[in-house]
């Protein structure tokens, strides 16, 4: 006599198959190839490069106007020695006088030069409270702020600009597609940009525009997937992703690079070495 299977059993039989046949195109989801899982940065180190790179953001307070609705403003910030972004603001801004009314906002940071695809670049919201800086540590901001801002020298002390700071209670960072996640405020705080972060728009752009027939080299030899085309997307220390065209679509994937590196001239030499034993490979 045959045992029968439990329905649970059953059901998650038939999901697995229904998944195989008929894959999700939902773009939520780890953007990795069938291989084994290619280490990476955390997210805190990753949310950390946006805002390390990033000099301008969209800062959302709540309107006093319209009570409830966000209220969005274009915003240069600095960051402190915890990351914390400071702003210098007026008085007479809609965005202040939200501010004074409730602190709460968010700041929303985008890669930079992520225009030709700004859905697959990366992003961080950082979320806390808006408030002044204490006059005994007005000095310090001041300094941070001038340091990134030279032009801010010319309005820094009209009456009425004072230096705010946000104090970081959440963070959300988005790696492009299906890639996202929380960022606890204390792991963001002691989290270090990658060493990549200055160079990787440069590397980028240079792999895609001089070497699109190694990247689906790499892709194919590193990362098991065969593909028409291939672009770079983002590159850290630990290895690079890239976007491929395949015959069912579009799909992203992660490649480690063979070894940890630190620098732009690193990153060249291994990728040199990676091209190299994938064409052996063959």
């Amino acid at each position: 006599m045959r045992q029968r299977l439990p329905f649970f059993t059953l059901l998650n039989l038939l999901r697995r198959t229904i998944t195989n046949v008929f894959p999700s195109r939902k773009h939520a989801g780890p953007a990795t190839s069938d291989h084994a899982e290619v280490p990476e940065p955390s997210f805190a180190e990753r949310a950390r490069t946006p805002a390390y790179l990033g000099r301008i953001g969209s800062l959302s307070t709540i309107s006093r106007k319209q009570p409830g609705f966000p209220f969005g403003s274009v915003m240069p910030y600095a960051l402190d020695e915890t990351r914390r972004p400071i702003f210098l603001i007026s008085s007479m801004a809609m965005h202040t006088q939200n501010l004074q009314t409730d602190p709460r906002a968010s700041l929303l940071v985008t890669q930079p030069d992520a225009s030709g695809d700004p859905l697959g670049a990366s992003r961080v919201t950082v979320i806390g409270n808006v408030m002044t800086i204490p006059e005994p540590e007005t000095a310090g901001a001041r300094k941070l702020y001038l340091e990134r801002y030279a032009n801010s020298k010319y309005w820094v002390d009209f009456e009425d600009f004072s230096f705010y700071r946000m104090d970081v209670l959440d963070v959300y960072y988005v790696g492009g597609f299906g890639v996202m996640g929380w960022v606890q405020a204390t792991d963001y705080n002691s989290a270090l940009p990658d060493p990549l972060a200055d160079a990787a728009t440069g590397i980028i752009e240079h792999m895609n525009a001089d070497h699109k027939d190694a990247l689906v080299l790499l892709a194919r030899v590193f990362g098991g997937v065969d593909s028409q085309e291939a672009a770079m997307t983002a590159v850290d220390r630990l290895g690079f992703h890239l976007r491929l065209k395949i015959a069912e679509g579009m799909k992203g994937i992660r490649i480690a690079f063979l070894r940890e590196i630190t620098n732009a001239a690193e990153t060249r030499k291994v990728l040199v070495e990676m091209v190299q034993q994938a064409r052996q490979e063959l």
